[in-house]
């Protein structure tokens, strides 16, 4: 039984990293590099994706290609609510999944930039289209985000990221006024506004794909320059590729920093 099938009384906010991993995932096929043989499991990347639950609600930040698997890993039951970063395939290829979560009379609540639903809109059309809506489907409520929203009692921001020729929107996790978790990842800076929003978070979850600079994320050194002006209780690495294997990524970051994997459990 996965660690999340039994629903407890939290008074806390649990988030599980499903995914990892960048848009190939980690073991890349046909790779015989040393990270994709690696028999530790924490080297073992599905694409990015995240698990939120509070005392009210639960949530998903992107269904990648994974999603499936992820949540039968992880033994997700409940999930209220869908955020999207953006609409690269690499986060939104599971869409369809979220069909165990939705209810013919009750859609579900999707939230991102308008682009970004639009895309959605484009790329599931059978879903988002009211005339052919049938039962056992998704059932999506696009719901675009200009300004802060509410899950529940926890309050969420988005922040926009540059990420190539698109925007990805990254997200801040409030509960009581209390800044718990900035989830910003795809992105190929952290500019000032979003790092001033995010200063004194408890865990900062950061874009970090490999040593070696990329036109469209933050490489590892970019994303330890973003930890420092964002002084986070504790730094996560993640979106990696198959460059570092875990265990030896992590022994060479400064204190705070650590390298994320799936499976992994915060309770905030």
């Amino acid at each position: 039984m996965g660690p999340n099938r039994v629903d407890v009384v939290m008074d806390a906010m649990r988030v599980t990293f499903l995914g990892t991993g960048t848009s190939q995932g980690v073991p890349r096929i046909g790779c015989g590099c040393p990270v994709c043989v690696s028999l530790d499991p924490r080297d073992r990347r599905t694409r990015c994706s995240l698990y939120v639950q509070s005392p009210e609600m639960s949530w998903v930040v992107d269904t990648g290609a994974d999603f499936r698997t992820q949540c039968l890993r992880e033994g997700v039951l409940k999930v209220d609510a869908a955020l999207y970063t953006h609409a690269h395939t690499d986060h939104v290829l599971g869409f369809d999944d979220l069909r165990p979560f939705c209810h013919i009379d009750r859609p579900l609540p999707l939230y991102g930039s308008a682009a970004t639903l639009g895309q959605l809109a484009q790329m599931f059309a059978f879903a988002f289209d009211p005339v052919i809506r049938v039962p056992g489907y998704v059932h999506p409520l696009p719901k675009v985000v200009e300004g802060e929203f509410a899950l529940g009692d926890i309050r969420v921001e988005p922040l926009p990221l540059p990420h190539g020729r698109t925007t990805s929107t990254g997200y801040l996790f409030r509960r009581r006024g209390v800044p718990l978790l900035a989830y910003l990842t795809d992105c190929k800076t952290v500019p000032a506004e979003v790092a001033e929003a995010v200063v004194g978070v408890r865990h900062l979850v950061l874009d970090a794909l490999r040593k070696k600079p990329h036109p469209t994320h933050l490489s590892i050194g970019e994303a330890l320059e973003v930890v420092e002006r964002v002084g986070a209780g504790t730094s996560w690495l993640t979106h990696l590729c198959h460059d570092h294997l875990h265990e030896e990524l992590e022994a060479e970051l400064p204190s705070g920093v650590r390298v994320a994997y799936d499976g992994l459990r915060l309770e905030i």
